[in-house]
């Protein structure tokens, strides 16, 4: 039971999406950016801000040179805007100490400001073709039922994930990095969370969820992220008010976008302490470095 690498690489070489950050071209700040961008966000969304950002600043140094209210505001509604002003800092320590290059190690990738485990090995395998454990829910789904012949993958344990993985990858960069790829769109396109299209899987063969009957998830349930009502809802529409202005804006204008004003303060608050929002001399409240 398990993952035949040959048959899986063979079938995403004919039907992985085509996209941007795919392309031979495309350099490592680019895929750095959208490993970025792409975090809990769908790659319908992130392509076309993904271009924008990739035509406006093709270098690390481009984007540091920006200020942080133009970065949060070209972040637009991608959602999880902390990640803007990560990928900011990121770029001006790329910049200043590593040659307007996305470093190839991991080790070094870990170092910058914001990047985590996944980030980097992400940029490791995708842009440098290297050999190393690539593990998102995609991945984590896929090898809970391939490997283990489990629904759908428990709860997230960063040690035993990368065993998993890296048990699966050839021993060779080149080919570890595509199976990499393959996994995590085998698992976006194909072994999907809720409706898996099992007669379309390449692996189906092998796989042992298939052979044990399929048998239903029964392990604990996972949080399912509601948006309504909650302060994330909150914070996008206070700092949509600010990327719809030309300047700084008074707190009668904020109040207006959403009625229980203790909530809404305490977005505020939330805003202005993760350096998302600033306030002025004179109370009003702007991008970061936008008054």
């Amino acid at each position: 039971m398990g993952v035949d690498a040959d048959v899986l690489t063979e079938w995403f070489d004919e039907v992985g999406r085509d996209l941007p950050w795919r392309e031979p071209e495309c350099t490592a700040w680019g895929v750095l950016v959208s490993e970025i961008m792409l975090q809990q966000t769908p790659v319908a969304r992130v392509q076309p801000i993904w271009l924008e950002w990739m035509a406006r600043w093709p270098v690390p140094s481009a984007l540091a040179a920006s200020s942080q209210g133009e970065v949060v505001r070209a972040w637009g509604k991608l959602g999880y805007p902390r990640r803007a002003l990560r990928l900011h800092a990121a770029a001006a320590v790329i910049a200043a100490e590593h040659g307007d290059v996305v470093p190839s190690d991991v080790d070094t990738l870990l170092a910058l400001p914001g990047i985590g485990a996944y980030t980097a090995r992400a940029v490791a395998a995708f842009a440098y073709g290297k050999r190393a454990p690539v593990v998102d829910t995609n991945v984590r789904r896929v090898v809970a039922r391939a490997v283990h012949g489990a629904g759908d993958a428990g709860p997230p344990s960063n040690t035993r994930d990368m065993a998993d993985v890296e048990a699966l990858l050839p021993p060779e960069d080149a080919p570890a990095a595509k199976l990499s790829a393959a996994l995590m769109e085998l698992g976006a396109l194909v072994c999907t969370a809720r409706s898996p299209r099992c007669a379309d899987c390449p692996i189906y063969d092998d796989c042992a969820w298939q052979h044990a009957g399929k048998p239903a998830y029964a392990g604990p349930a996972k949080q399912v992220q509601k948006f309504a009502g909650t302060d994330r809802q909150v914070r996008g529409l206070l700092l949509d008010v600010l990327r719809g202005s030309e300047g700084p804006v008074e707190k009668a204008r904020l109040d207006l976008v959403w009625h229980e004003s203790g909530q809404r303060d305490r977005c505020l608050d939330s805003l202005l302490v993760d350096g998302l929002l600033e306030q002025t001399g004179d109370g009003l409240f702007a991008l970061p470095g936008e008054h």
